[in-house]
């Protein structure tokens, strides 16, 4: 609940989380908590692209910059941060949004149907091709055609690619001929392609003419000042999928997510949170709700990211390091109950190990009717798994 008290400026918000049963039954224990924050205001996004980081502001400036022009554009970043979506906002402020907008993700079509796909094929140019098929730059002409995951294209259709960039001609497989096209390139990679180039996995000569202009999108972990917009925008874009009302998350569910570090950037934030929204009941989403993908989440570790590192931009998953991907500190509202469920109430035995229970002990302040509260058990089983891993009071102080 968001309060605005007298003098008309300051906004306080009250956020109440629920606290399970009294330990004598008699009543249900809620937890409030009072924050001063500032007015929240609706970020409008522009070109589908939310947010007000630098990093954001530099794109959407490159976008207005770039998108006037026909020369080709390389948008690089992570897996995840919307490199399509940029995509289309520079073929939206070109002179040829009237034309089509054509995407082919590169890895995603066999090595053999490629080329057949990009340029087009005559009938009876092999085996299965009972028919003329028309390629994407056929159907890109007088538009932009968006080339994904370029750096996964095989050399000699890349070979095939250069000639076309360089004569604006395009000729089918199986055809005598060449057509004319008019078609801007917008390419995207989430590997760096001098990289690709230096190991010989992409032609120098493409590369150099490809890479024209260049737009990066920085990682989520890199603009977690644009998280709680992102939040609010796909909350409102679930409510009318699935005509609920569910108006924002509590601010220990915000400072959560804001922990993470988020390897699969945007596309995973608006996963996690379709997740928790189907699950959830209430108006407001706490973070007791996200803690089944905070445990999923605990065990998985980065690697390294950091600039000039030589690494790969997308991060393989999981990573070896020291540094978790989520460090939850300070939260014992999440406890370990799955979500969805509250103490008591499920009928599955409790699985505890040593571990869960002293991290809630110490949550807890060496209570243990509180310890088995926020492990979603009652007091007898917790008092029975103690005694079955030989554990007291005592050593779990130690």
């Amino acid at each position: 609940v968001l309060l605005r008290l007298p003098d008309g400026r300051t906004h306080v918000r009250l956020d109440l989380e629920p606290f399970g049963l009294a330990d004598d039954y008699s009543g249900y224990r809620v937890a409030l908590y009072l924050k001063e924050v500032p007015r929240p205001e609706k970020i409008t996004p522009h070109y589908g692209l939310v947010g007000q980081s630098a990093g954001l502001r530099e794109v959407l400036r490159k976008i207005e910059k770039y998108g006037p022009t026909d020369a080709a554009v390389v948008i690089t970043g992570e897996t995840g941060t919307g490199k399509e979506l940029v995509a289309e906002a520079l073929h939206r402020a070109s002179d040829r949004n009237d034309g089509p907008f054509v995407a082919v993700n590169c890895s995603a079509i066999s090595e053999e149907l490629l080329e057949s796909e990009l340029f087009g094929h005559e009938k009876g140019a092999f085996t299965g091709a009972v028919r003329t098929h028309r390629g994407r730059f056929e159907r890109a002409d007088g538009g932009t055609l968006f080339l994904d995951e370029i750096g996964d294209m095989p050399l000699h259709t890349q070979t095939r690619l250069l000639r076309v960039l360089e004569t604006g001609r395009v000729e089918r497989v199986g055809a005598e001929r060449e057509q004319q096209v008019d078609v801007r390139i917008v390419a995207a990679t989430n590997v760096p392609l001098e990289k690709a180039v230096g190991a010989g996995r992409f032609r120098a000569d493409l590369y150099h003419r490809l890479s024209v202009l260049r737009i990066h999108l920085p990682p989520l972990r890199e603009r977690l000042e644009d998280l709680p917009h992102l939040v609010d925008f796909f909350l409102d874009r679930f409510n009318r999928k699935y005509g609920k009302q569910v108006k924002r998350l509590t601010s220990e569910a915000m400072s959560l997510l804001q922990s993470y570090l988020w390897p699969g950037n945007i596309r995973e934030l608006r996963n996690v949170l379709e997740r928790v929204y189907i699950e959830s009941e209430t108006e407001v989403i706490g973070a007791r709700a996200f803690a089944e993908w905070v445990r999923e989440r605990q065990d998985f570790t980065p690697g390294d990211w950091q600039p000039g590192s030589g690494a790969p931009i997308i991060p393989p998953f999981p990573l070896e390091s020291d540094r978790r991907l989520l460090e939850v500190r300070d939260m014992p509202l999440l406890g370990s109950v799955p979500v969805g469920r509250k103490p008591g109430s499920s009928t599955r035995p409790a699985d505890l190990d040593e571990q869960s229970i002293r991290r809630a002990f110490k949550a807890a302040g060496g209570n243990l009717a509180e310890t088995a509260r926020l492990l979603g058990v009652h007091r007898a089983t917790l008092y029975r798994y103690l005694d079955k891993l030989g554990l007291d009071r005592s050593s779990l102080e130690n």
